[in-house]
């Protein structure tokens, strides 16, 4: 009789250890997305938006959520790109180190440079210049298949902002994956992205070469709404 109650105890116990993740972590649709933002809470209380959620349940804001002005949201997506197998550690480390090899090679150029106005020129911070990096990277266009009369065409579509930005980070972790392995992230990092901001290196030419793609297929453009 005890065996039996504490296996049918035991039984409960996995099946509510077993319950998935997802009906445990959902939000009803009544909960609205956390505000953070020191600028975004300043524009809601001038456009008097804040007074529409004073009384709404807010979701939990993430642990990666912050309101600091050190704090770039590009950035930190660019970590979680390098980071593998969750060593989030490692790949801050990298990134950081990283962009101090981008000061270093920015600083040198500075030095040289022999004129006040080629000085105004180089930009100095590496944050800066990941961003223009990611920018100039960015696909406007990409190629889907679609299926008509058996036939399977690559039919340019506009992509969206948020695929394109994964798109150009994840272009500038394949190039500098792709250097040699003898020379470390780092460096490797720097250079990509540096080429990057100057219009320059492998990754722009992926993104131009996507480009031509669309452009010679742009005959079945049509395909996309028929």
């Amino acid at each position: 009789m005890l065996r039996s109650i504490f296996g049918s105890a035991l039984l409960r116990s996995k099946a509510a250890c077993h319950l998935p993740a997802a009906t445990m972590s959902q939000y009803g649709p009544q909960f609205v997305e956390p505000v953070f933002k020191k600028e975004t809470l300043t524009a809601m209380e001038e456009s008097g938006e804040i007074s529409k959620i004073a009384h709404v349940p807010v979701k939990a804001a993430r642990n990666n959520d912050s309101c600091s002005v050190f704090h770039d949201d590009l950035v930190s997506k660019f970590t979680n790109y390098v980071m593998k197998k969750g060593e989030k550690v490692l790949a801050r480390e990298l990134v950081e180190k990283g962009f101090e090899n981008i000061k270093r090679l920015q600083l040198e150029r500075y030095h040289l440079a022999e004129s006040e106005e080629e000085k105004a020129k180089i930009e100095l911070n590496p944050r800066a210049l990941l961003r223009k990096a990611v920018e100039n990277s960015r696909p406007l266009l990409q190629l889907t298949p679609i299926k008509r009369g058996g036939v399977r065409y690559q039919v340019p579509v506009p992509i969206t902002e948020q695929r394109s930005y994964f798109l150009a980070m994840k272009w500038l972790l394949e190039a500098i994956r792709e250097k040699e392995r003898t020379v470390h992230f780092p460096e490797k990092m720097a250079w990509e992205v540096l080429d990057a901001a100057a219009n320059q290196g492998k990754v722009i030419k992926r993104k131009q070469e996507l480009h031509r793609q669309c452009e010679a297929n742009r005959a079945y453009a049509h395909y996309r709404w028929s």
